[in-house]
């Protein structure tokens, strides 16, 4: 996988989204420095997504996280964002760090130009009730051997996530992991 950028990339990730209403500056004061934030929000109208982005944005940068926007390059790109995350495999003019969700082989090999590859769901999960899971064994078998860009998604919490390092899978992302009642540890 390429890697686009000199920082390291984030072992954990905060995946934003409507549900979380103000849990959402919760959940940002919980992720370590360094972690990454998917900004998704895409239900939102564009003037509200924007001004919302726009003070994510202003708390990421005091907290050194790395913002990643749910969009197309050239959006990223404009909204100043360090990432995208999506399915497009489009190249953009400045190093974006770039992230793409998979929840098959098929996906997987699609994002095979990311530097995360968010295989999903892992675990049962509030965003996707009643989705059939992956589990332990077919997350194994559907990464196979490169897991240096694999994030888990899906149900992840500290307890998950550190089961997970038996298959050599050190990222995680999560929504409600982060905006739950304890801290979590990385």
């Amino acid at each position: 996988m390429p890697l686009r950028q000199a920082r390291p990339l984030p072992t954990v990730l905060l995946m934003t989204d409507e549900r979380m209403g103000d849990a959402l500056w919760d959940a940002l004061a919980r992720v370590p420095r360094g972690a990454g934030v998917v900004f998704r929000h895409r239900s939102l109208v564009p003037a509200e997504r924007r001004a919302l982005y726009d003070r994510v944005r202003a708390v990421a940068r005091r907290r050194q996280l790395r913002l990643i926007l749910a969009g197309s390059p050239r959006q990223a790109i404009a909204w100043r964002a360090d990432g995208v995350h999506g399915r497009s495999p489009h190249r953009a003019s400045r190093p974006l760090l770039r992230s793409a969700p998979a929840h098959d082989g098929i996906e997987l090999r699609a994002a095979h130009h990311a530097d995360l590859i968010l295989v999903s769901p892992v675990y049962p999960t509030r965003s996707h009730p009643g989705a059939p899971t992956l589990g332990l064994v077919r997350l194994g078998l559907l990464i196979g051997r490169d897991r240096s860009g694999i994030v888990a998604l899906g149900g992840m919490n500290d307890a998950r996530a550190r089961s997970l390092r038996r298959l050599g899978v050190r990222r995680w992302a999560g929504i409600d992991g982060w905006s739950g009642g304890g801290v979590i540890r990385t």
